[in-house]
């Protein structure tokens, strides 16, 4: 796999920030956790983790197949995955 530029990474942090807003407005990108779970720290309960997921792959134009969920659950791992993606 080959690495992600940082704006490759920036980019895609901003994706998820966008989304992210609209799900859970009260969450703060800026102050979570990279490595941490983003479901817990973002307050997200399962149907908006999956409203998280496919408002990126919406707005990405992407596929986010199920089995690729799991590469999702931290900010950190959801901006590489997303950078390789697009």
């Amino acid at each position: 796999m080959a690495d992600n530029s940082p704006a490759e990474i920036a980019a895609a942090r901003a994706v998820i920030g966008d989304v992210l807003a609209r799900i859970a407005p009260d969450a703060d990108l800026d102050n979570l956790d990279p490595n941490g779970d983003l479901q817990q720290l973002a307050d997200l309960d399962s149907m908006d983790f999956l409203a998280l997921v496919e408002g990126i792959a919406a707005k990405l134009g992407l596929d986010i197949p199920e089995a690729d969920y799991d590469q999702l659950t931290t900010l950190a791992s959801a901006a590489a995955y997303l950078a390789q993606r697009a």
